[in-house]
């Protein structure tokens, strides 16, 4: 399984981001595999991570044109700065 983690400094939000947010979320779970996607805002931090099976569905993943044009809104609009990190979840713990 993997993760990928993303990381933003908000610019500035409005009302097109937030269905974005959720055309988004939807699209990667209903489409491309997405196992869990879960998105958390502080102040003018952000951090989403959604959980995978495979190297490949992250790369078709991005490369979908809607998800594409979300980035590139993201970097134009709505985000400072952000980050992105693809990992290998090596273990899990639960109770």
């Amino acid at each position: 399984m993997y993760a990928v983690i993303f990381r933003a400094r908000i610019a500035q939000l409005d009302d097109e981001y937030s269905m974005m947010a959720a055309r988004m979320r939807d699209l990667a779970i209903q489409e491309y595999g997405c196992r869990e996607f879960t998105a958390v805002t502080e102040g003018r931090n952000e951090i989403a991570i959604s959980y995978w099976d495979s190297k490949e569905q992250i790369r078709k993943w991005k490369e979908n044109v809607e998800h594409c044009e979300a980035q590139d809104k993201g970097r134009k609009r709505w985000y400072a700065s952000y980050t992105v990190q693809v990992v290998e979840v090596l273990r899990e713990y639960s109770a």
